[in-house]
């Protein structure tokens, strides 16, 4: 190689060298201008949008309760005085949790007290329409029955369930008719009406009676030599009316439906610890324990459920026509009919075992009127003769004593709504978004509406129908009243006939000494330590 071409690379090689520096260094400045401008807009655009949750969070957890509470107050509505983020819930979970630790004697039927010990303090402090907090939600306390009345019977639109829990709707489904609103769910309530029909109960009432029938037969096999036996009525009475639903409305049997059962049954649970503590949005999506057992439930309540919605999709080409096969044959997606039936099959047991389970007690504890009661049973019905749905008809005294039954323990304690717009009801004026509360237990047993033996049994009350058994025509909402009173009430109380009749006909009912009053608010009214009975077979 020539000197000439040593040079010649000496002098080069410097040269792209400086160049590619020059370059690289230009590109870093190009770069550190654009970001430099870049930086302090975004450390602006950040500022607010966290400045924007504090206020809002600010807004909800203090400004809000603030306004509201002196919006009430200049209209006479006070209550409890709001505590920063919790509301009122630690005294209500307190008093709560004091009531339940008390047994009632087993002539009282003044039960609002224990079940509601907050309501009943405040009311006395506050009167009848007061202020509360579950949290930071609003909730106004009315027991007006002509206002109870205008609320469940508007068709505004203006009055639309309250905000549920995630859990809850993990319970029963989010696109059930428990829970839909508008358009949605008028349409559901048109495709299951017919589920519901005088013809299909008639058909629902054999069913109720075959499924009876086993539940007597087994008894049958644990009587002891002086024919006797104790049961615990609320568990049979829970088995017996999962096992009636399962097969009245799916087509299944108790045997098919238990995981359905025994998964509701422990997101009950989970519904009733949640119920304690406040709820902060998006609190449903974080990996808790309490938060991954409700995903394991309900993932398993859905796939059971839909084990059974497969079998029939298999099993019968025109689906069937009881509840099950009706939604198939509709308009409704596999969702909704999942939800549908997680919805009926908690509703089809949990508060028709509540129904049965008290009203045995109340028979139980009031023999008079158990005796009237097979006396009519055995005049209409015969002693051997298995009920009809011709029969029920006949049967006035049992009919009264149910509408008692479900005036004093109601399945379902209290119910809701909330306001989607500023509104008047009667003489309060109503902001938007706050839930209305109706204690119907409370409302079921004022002395005002009821005469002052609204705390005794008496079911002679009702011996001109229900309009006429108080001073007010609407005075017993127990499924409720209104477009979205219960589709099902109708089979409920056939259900509850059936079964009430079949056991009167073969057995006389006593209290067991064992026997603890203690209603408590479980979601439903259930008997904190269960409902033992001696069962005395009359042949």
């Amino acid at each position: 190689m020539s000197l000439y071409s040593v040079d010649r690379i000496k002098y080069t090689t410097p040269t792209i060298t400086h160049s590619t520096s020059t370059k690289t260094k230009t590109r870093f400045v190009l770069t550190m201008q654009l970001i430099v401008p870049i930086n302090p807009i975004l450390a602006l655009l950040l500022l607010l949008l966290v400045g924007l949750k504090i206020y809002n969070a600010l807004m909800i957890l203090v400004w809000q309760p603030f306004v509201l509470t002196r919006r009430f107050k200049k209209q006479g509505i006070s209550g409890p005085k709001y505590r920063f983020l919790y509301g009122n819930l630690v005294e209500i979970n307190k008093m709560k949790r004091e009531a339940q630790l008390s047994v009632l004697d087993q002539i009282s039927h003044d039960i609002f007290p224990r079940i509601f010990p907050h309501y009943q303090q405040w009311i006395s402090q506050y009167g009848e329409t007061f202020l509360y907090w579950d949290g930071t939600e609003p909730r106004l306390t009315i027991s007006d029955p002509e206002l109870v009345k205008q609320v469940l019977s508007s068709k505004s639109g203006f009055f639309t369930r309250s905000k549920i829990r995630p859990e809850f709707l993990k319970l029963v489904g989010s696109k059930g008719l428990v829970f839909l609103e508008g358009a949605d769910w008028a349409r559901h309530r048109r495709i299951l009406k017919p589920a519901f029909s005088l013809d299909r109960l008639k058909i629902m009432t054999k069913v109720v009676v075959g499924c009876t029938l086993r539940m007597l037969d087994e008894w049958s096999e644990d009587k002891t030599e002086k024919l006797v036996m104790k049961k615990e009525m609320n568990r049979e009475f829970h088995r017996l009316t999962a096992d009636i639903i399962a097969t009245a409305a799916f087509g299944s049997s108790y045997a098919q439906g238990i995981e359905v059962f025994r998964t509701q049954k422990e997101l009950i649970e989970c519904c009733v610890i949640s119920l304690t503590n406040i709820f902060i949005p998006g609190t449903q999506y974080l990996p808790t324990p309490l938060n991954f057992r409700i995903w394991k439930l309900d993932k398993k309540m859905k796939n059971s459920v839909k084990k059974i919605v497969d079998s029939r999709l298999k099993s019968k080409p025109d689906y069937g026509d009881d509840l099950l096969g009706i939604m198939l044959k509709s308009s409704l997606s596999i969702e909704e009919i999942i939800d549908e039936c997680k919805s009926f099959f908690f509703a089809g047991y949990e508060n028709n075992s509540n129904l049965l389970t008290w009203t045995t007690m109340l028979l139980s504890l009031h023999q008079d009127w158990q005796e009237k009661l097979r006396e009519e049973i055995f005049k209409e019905c015969g002693k051997d003769k298995t009920p009809d749905s011709d029969t029920f008809s006949k049967l006035k005294l049992m009919n009264m004593v149910f509408m008692e039954s479900l005036r004093l323990y109601g399945p379902v304690p209290f119910t809701s709504r909330q306001t989607s717009k500023d509104l008047t009801l009667g003489h309060l004026e109503i902001p938007k978004g706050t839930t209305l509360i109706f204690p119907l237990m409370k409302m079921h047993n004022d002395k005002v509406i009821w005469g002052s033996d609204a705390d005794k049994f008496n079911p002679q009350r009702f011996e001109n129908g229900v309009s006429k058994a108080a001073n007010h025509p609407n005075a017993l909402v127990s499924f409720s009243i209104g477009p979205r009173a219960c589709i099902g009430q109708n089979f409920a109380m056939i259900e509850a006939k059936t079964v009430l009749t079949m056991i009167l006909q073969r057995f006389r009912l006593n209290l067991s000494c064992q026997y603890k009053h203690a209603p408590v608010d479980h979601i439903t009214l259930l008997p904190q330590y269960g409902l033992p009975l001696v069962l005395q077979p009359l042949d």
